[in-house]
């Protein structure tokens, strides 16, 4: 195996009441990658298309995940990296998640697997310290195990996944503008009121058993945030009247993606997810805000192989 093109997914990070410790996996958006092998050992960065970002690899998310994991790993090779962008930076659906594991994932794959998806995830994690300024793994741990996934210690790397309730669906909204992580997170109050603990954590572990019992009842009463979202929602154009709309069309849940500006609302089956989504765009639309949407059900297996030469 020479060269291999994989396609890295977008996430989901927090789902409202698990900040920095739920993600999910999604179908249909993200990045395409190709590596292939040479014999100059080393990581270069050849091209990027869909968005610009450096070729630097000590700045570019795709090749510090890349030589973290080589600095750990004997081979008698290097990588050439193509990154064609489908996630826009800033956006709050794992961007730099999708390149960082994407790298690694493909980088494993040519040197023959000596590394499982869990243990991918310490190197992808380097990619997202310099995008974001905290080693978070819920992006990169949902791209790398699909899935809902569970961080218990990012540290550690005490990482798991989740059940899957098959009907679950989800519409995102972009907003045309960019949020960086960093910035986002530097809203973020400290110390949060017990008051707020109790009922974020009741929240957490309320979701955590409706998706285990499959019971979307239990799944809408606890996706809801009430530590991050008052603070982060005040950057997103219109984010009560989305909220509002999902909520009163049968959407399970309504939150901020990631650190934002994207929002997105669960939904009981595709088909009601469409139908938020087109109702989105057209309050979007009558506002005259640029934005994209997507509708996605959860993907189960994370990155995906296209081609292998």
């Amino acid at each position: 195996m020479k060269e291999i093109k994989i396609f890295s997914p977008a996430s989901i990070a927090n789902l409202s009441c698990g900040f920095d410790i739920l993600g999910v996996c999604l179908n249909d958006i993200g990045d395409e990658i190709v590596v292939r092998k040479t014999k100059e050992k080393g990581i270069k960065i050849l091209k990027v298309t869909g968005q610009k970002l450096t070729l630097d690899v000590n700045k570019n998310v795709a090749g510090v995940s890349a030589l973290a994991l080589l600095k750990e790993t004997n081979v008698d090779c290097g990588f050439e990296i193509e990154i064609h962008k489908g996630i826009k930076p800033g956006s709050g659906i794992g961007s730099s998640a999708a390149s960082s594991a994407g790298s690694v994932f493909a980088i494993n794959q040519l040197i023959g697997k000596p590394y499982s998806s869990k243990e991918l995830i310490k190197f992808a994690l380097e990619g997202e310290k310099i995008a974001s300024g905290a080693a978070h793994a819920d992006n990169v741990s949902a791209v790398l195990l699909g899935g809902f996934v569970f961080v218990r210690d990012s540290l550690n790397f005490d990482i798991f996944k989740l059940n899957n309730p098959i009907d679950l669906a989800f519409t995102i909204l972009h907003p045309q503008i960019e949020v960086k992580t960093s910035e986002s997170r530097a809203l973020v109050q400290r110390p949060v009121t017990l008051d707020k603990l109790i009922t974020q954590s009741a929240n957490l572990g309320a979701f955590i058993s409706g998706l285990y019992k499959e019971d979307y009842n239990l799944i809408s009463r606890s996706i809801k945030d009430v530590v991050i979202e008052p603070i982060r929602s005040i950057l997103i154009p219109e984010f009560e009247k989305l909220k509002e709309i999902s909520l009163s069309n049968n959407a399970l849940g309504f939150g901020i993606s990631g650190s934002g500006p994207s929002v997105f609302a669960m939904s009981k089956g595709l088909v009601n997810a469409k139908k938020i989504g087109d109702l989105l765009k057209e309050k979007y639309r009558e506002l005259g805000f640029s934005f994209d949407i997507h509708t996605s059900t959860v993907n189960e297996k994370g990155i995906q192989i296209i081609k292998i030469k």
